[in-house]
């Protein structure tokens, strides 16, 4: 595949998957509006912990908001990724968000529905289907949005929404102005990695040559830990590709260990560290050491640096370059970045019992 000729692309993306990442400025500010406009029970400005109940790209938002604001907010943020909600999750002082995209994901709604069994205060994040239904029927606060594409790809609606919510509950300031740059410098990247500036311009092709028959492996701390778990999804759903993901400094105390066997396999990495201005200064020299460890051992590494001023830009300066990096991947592997054939056989076979 010739990255340098965006019309053959066109063949292995028919539904425009490019189009989508292209879209996450305007999604992420769509997003921010919409969430103003919507409505919001006094009832929610009193809750001491909010649970987010959501899979996969509906619950990446999650992690990226908790991660956000953790320095800020005053009450605990935590994502749930099972269909069962932990014991604490009870009564009037919590705050169950119930994302999914689709409005379907099976485990969403089992939490959904002990949710309402619990006294919890509910919002529904979706775009509609069973969790809009459910939600409406219980009288329960909806929070709807329309896009036409997989759960991944619809990151700005899905992030961009809770951070509104973030903002008119009081759990951090400032928000405001760090959407702006957030929005500014994303579309500044779109000039950057889009699929019109050539190859030898364009870091997110480069780096996608880097991953041509290797095993990405994707390490980060505090703000970009979640953005590390985002460019492993990305290269599973979008490039088809396995890959994996670590958090800085927990690494540091297994995974760093685990680079010996099987030996023939440790060129077949590629390992990239993330890295933000808002790491942890010991994060920042746990990112040096390790990467020259592994380097040592002659596994292949790079690094990106978070660009930006604020938190959420530098946040989403390295999502938007893993999500443009993976699609190319997937251009260069010869797949359509879109569908998820595996997921749906499992969804299929999960129906029929």
């Amino acid at each position: 595949m010739n990255l340098d000729d965006p019309q053959s692309f066109r063949a292995l993306d028919p539904e425009d998957m490019l189009g989508y990442i292209t879209a996450l400025p305007d999604q992420l500010e769509a997003a921010w509006q919409r969430a103003h406009s919507l409505p919001l029970p006094e009832t929610f400005r009193h809750v001491r912990q909010i649970v987010l109940n959501g899979m996969g790209g509906s619950a990446i938002g999650g992690d990226l908001l908790a991660a956000l604001i953790a320095d800020r907010c005053p009450i605990p943020i935590l994502v749930n990724r099972d269909y069962v909600l932990p014991a604490f999750a009870a009564g009037p002082e919590t705050l169950v968000i119930a994302s999914s995209k689709s409005g379907g994901t099976e485990e969403t709604l089992y939490a959904f529905d002990q949710a309402l069994e619990r006294g919890v205060q509910l919002l529904a994040i979706a775009t509609g289907g069973a969790l809009i239904e459910r939600a409406r029927a219980a009288g329960v606060t909806c929070w709807d949005f329309t896009i036409a594409c997989q759960p991944r790809a619809a990151l700005g609606w899905s992030f961009g929404l809770l951070i509104g919510l973030a903002d008119r509950l009081g759990l951090a300031v400032g928000l405001d102005a760090e959407i702006e740059e957030a929005v500014e410098l994303l579309r500044q990247g779109n000039d950057t990695y889009g699929a019109d500036v050539p190859l030898a311009e364009n870091p997110a092709k480069r780096l996608a040559g880097q991953f041509c028959g290797r095993v990405g492996v994707f390490y980060g701390g505090g703000i970009l830990a979640p953005v590390a778990r985002r460019w492993k999804a990305q290269f599973n759903e979008n490039a088809k590709s396995w890959a994996e993901f670590d958090a800085l400094p927990e690494m540091n105390h297994n995974g760093t260990v685990g680079t010996e066997f099987p030996a023939a396999v440790m060129d077949k990495w590629m390992v990239i560290f993330l890295r933000s201005a808002y790491d942890h200064p010991r994060v920042h020299l746990r990112h040096d050491l390790t990467r020259r460890l592994l380097m040592t051992q002659g596994i292949n590494t790079d690094t990106v640096t978070a660009l930006g001023e604020t938190r959420l830009a530098q946040m989403l300066s390295v999502t938007q370059y893993g999500d443009y990096a993976s699609y190319y991947l997937a251009m260069m592997n010869g797949v359509d970045p879109t569908p998820v054939p595996q997921i749906d056989l499992l969804k299929e076979g999960l129906a029929t019992r």
